[in-house]
Order: structure tokens, then sequence, then C-alpha cells
């Protein structure tokens, strides 16, 4: 009887381009891991994530969602209720609570990146960002809070004293601040942008079948 070996998973780097504060970036995150786990024998993923700021000039005391959301995009409340409800329900089937009746600001997220290019650094960063990601949109907890940043570290597995220390230092901007002028000066604009191999572009939160199709065809052109 002749057995044929195991194939070996192909090795492939994603670059996640996003932002804490971006529900879309959420989605995009668990339905690409759910993909992921259709192809664990076929693919061995690598995700980095990358800084992005929807808004970079928010002032530190926020701005109410609503407002933002109509002055941004010219919503109306019932675009915005539709919205909310749709973002409510893709969560949900993806196993993560949107708490839309505790998220009522949009806040300045650079901090939280700096942190997160140090859990990359410590090997923590997928957790750091899914702690970040339940604090605001779960819990409803201010992002740019360095207490609510602190805990976030924590409950991710770093170190609390090294967190509060980067914070309070301005530690890690420059690097940031680079990293997210070399994404936006090779046009991405919005978010969530997923690059896979440095090569191809997947926009948006797409199902988890649309992550699985393009992987598959991407590694069988090699």
């Amino acid at each position: 009887m002749t057995i044929t070996p195991a194939s070996t998973p192909t090795p492939v780097r994603i670059d996640f381009v996003s932002d804490v504060s971006c529900p879309w970036c959420v989605i995009g995150l668990k339905s690409l891991e759910q993909a992921l786990s259709t192809l664990q024998d076929t693919v061995a993923a690598e995700i980095h994530f990358q800084p992005f700021e929807l808004n970079a000039n928010m002032a530190p005391e926020g701005q109410d969602i609503g407002e933002h959301i109509a002055q941004k995009y010219g919503s109306t409340p019932e675009q915005m209720a539709q919205s909310r409800e749709a973002i409510r329900a893709r969560g949900e089937s993806l196993g993560f609570t949107f708490s839309m009746d505790k998220r009522g600001r949009i806040y300045n997220t650079f901090d939280a990146h700096r942190l997160l290019h140090w859990a990359e650094l410590a090997g923590r960063q997928r957790e750091l960002k899914m702690a970040l990601f339940d604090a605001y949109f779960t819990q409803g907890q201010d992002p740019s809070s360095h207490e609510v940043l602190v805990k976030a570290a924590a409950d991710a597995g770093l170190d609390p004293d090294t967190a509060l220390e980067i914070l309070t230092s301005g530690k890690y901007a420059d690097e940031v601040r680079a990293r997210e002028q070399f994404y936006q000066q090779n046009g991405i604009s919005s978010v969530p942008a997923i690059i896979i191999n440095e090569r191809h572009l997947i926009s948006g939160g797409q199902p988890p079948e649309v992550f699985e199709q393009a992987l598959r065809q991407i590694i069988t052109q090699g």
C-alpha cells in the first residue's frame, strides 16, 4: 500500500490594515479567521495588523457618533439605524457582540495603534486587537483612555506597567506614523484593507466565503 504524504500548508502573509473604531474591521477579521479555520490544512497564515486612523484629527473628548456619521457621510437617522442593525446582525453571525446602545462616541485611536505596534513585537498583537474591539464595541469604553488601554493590554496577556510606560512616553509614535503613511501612499483610503502576500488586496468586511475563495485562488496561482 502506498501512503501519500500529507501536504504542507502554504505559508501566507496577511497585512490587515484597520482601525480599532471601525465595526467593519471586526466583521472583516472574524470572517477572515473563519475562512482560515476552514483552510487550516491548506493555508498557514501569519496576520500582521497595520494601523489606519479613520479620524486622525479627532479631538481628545471625541464626538457624538450620530453627529459624526451625519457630518461625515450625510446619513439620515433611518439610514444609521439600518446600518447599526446590519452591523449587529453580521457580528452576531460571526460570534461577536456589538452593543450598539453602549457606543455613543467616536474617539482618536493613535495611542491604541502604538500599543498594537508593541504587541506585535511581543507576539500578542491579535490578542490585544480583540481586547480593544471588545472594549469599544461590546463594553462601550473609550479606546483613547490610557486606563482602558492598559486594561486591554493586561487582558491580552501583556505587562500593564510596560503598556502605561509606552503610553506616557510617546514610544512607537514615529513607527506608527510611518506605517500609516506607507499604506496611504499605496492607495489605502478605507478599511478594512486585507493585503495577501503584499500583492493582492481584498477590501471591506467580506463574507468568509469570499476570503476562502480568494485565498484558494492565490495559493493555486503561487
